[in-house]
């Protein structure tokens, strides 16, 4: 009789065949560090007014990986149609539009659909009310399950042969729940710091946590 063991080793030889590991020229796979996101909501201007009071800032709890990104003390109640969640973290600086960042899991929760953005693409994405100290403020749109992505300096990008908005896929090897990631958005700026974002749901399902090393390909599964 075939072992549990033995079944993994199987399945995860079938996934090495169909999703080749592209090398760079040095011939070393690219290794990626993790970064798993948290529900979170990005404030504007206005809304953080509305919801601490006028002439409100905030307050740094802890730098974040990428620069100039940090979480704060604040925390909000986030409500749908079929729920709330209390003591969503809200992450700085201010933005020009109000972005709430969620998994799959709380937005049936919520009672909203579950709709998979890039960050800050926010027309026609479903609505919630965010719940403060001194204020409330509806949103008709701006909830989003946030597309698993990838951060990248442009001198890496070009090191490894690769571009902005490129599809590319991450593999997971260690551990129990080895998986393939695919349909993952590569994102190039000069103020990112090299890291693949996944949500809760996403780092469950694979068994990742915060710091683990991954290897980024430019393939794509055969038959996507």
């Amino acid at each position: 009789m075939i072992t549990r063991e033995q079944l993994i080793e199987t399945i995860v030889a079938e996934l090495r065949k169909a999703v080749p590991i592209s090398r760079s020229p040095g011939g070393k796979c690219l290794s990626v560090p993790v970064g798993v996101s948290n529900r979170h909501v990005h404030l504007s201007s206005p809304h953080l007014e509305a919801l601490f009071g006028t002439g409100y800032q905030l307050r740094k709890r802890k730098d974040l990986s990428q620069p100039g990104q940090f979480a704060c003390e604040e925390v909000l109640l986030v409500a749908g149609p079929k729920g709330a969640i209390e003591g969503v973290r809200v992450l700085g600086p201010v933005r020009k539009q109000t972005q709430v960042e969620l998994s799959l899991t709380d937005c049936f929760k919520l009672g909203i659909p579950p709709v998979i953005r890039e960050s800050g693409d926010l027309a026609g994405s479903p609505g919630v009310v965010l719940v403060g100290p001194r204020g409330s403020v509806v949103l008709d749109e701006g909830a989003i399950v946030a597309r698993r992505h990838v951060h990248m300096l442009p001198a890496q990008a070009q090191e490894h042969g690769l571009k902005d908005g490129q599809n590319v896929c991450i593999v997971v090897s260690n551990g129990t729940r080895r998986l393939v990631f695919s349909d993952v958005i590569l994102r190039v700026r000069d103020d990112f710091a090299l890291e693949f974002h996944v949500d809760t749901d996403e780092a469950n399902a694979s068994g990742l946590k915060n710091g683990d090393i991954v290897k980024l390909t430019p393939a794509g599964v055969r038959g996507a």
